[in-house]
């Protein structure tokens, strides 16, 4: 229980064989570009948004004071009774 199933594309200390590395050749070229095409995309996405957060200018806004504390209101839920209460006294 808890190992892997044999595999044939694997040699018994988990390296490629060469029927594995022949059956991915194909892909190979295609999967490099549609990584690149991802990792660009995801870099050009972050640099635009850095780029227009940096152009904020937020020198108009008002920033409202600290908003005030409300009145203490008194705890209105059970209560236990005092200790002289609850002895009996």
């Amino acid at each position: 229980m808890g190992l892997l199933p044999k595999s044939s594309y694997y040699t018994s200390d988990n390296r490629q064989t060469a029927a594995l590395i022949r059956a991915r050749q194909p892909f190979l070229i295609k999967n490099i570009f549609t990584g690149l095409g991802i990792a660009t995309f995801v870099i050009s996405v972050y640099a635009f948004t850095i780029k227009a957060v940096a152009q904020d200018d937020f020198s108009d806004v008002q920033v409202p004071n600290a908003p005030e504390q409300p009145p203490h209101t008194p705890h209105t839920g059970v209560l236990k009774a005092p200790p002289e209460v609850a002895k009996g006294k």
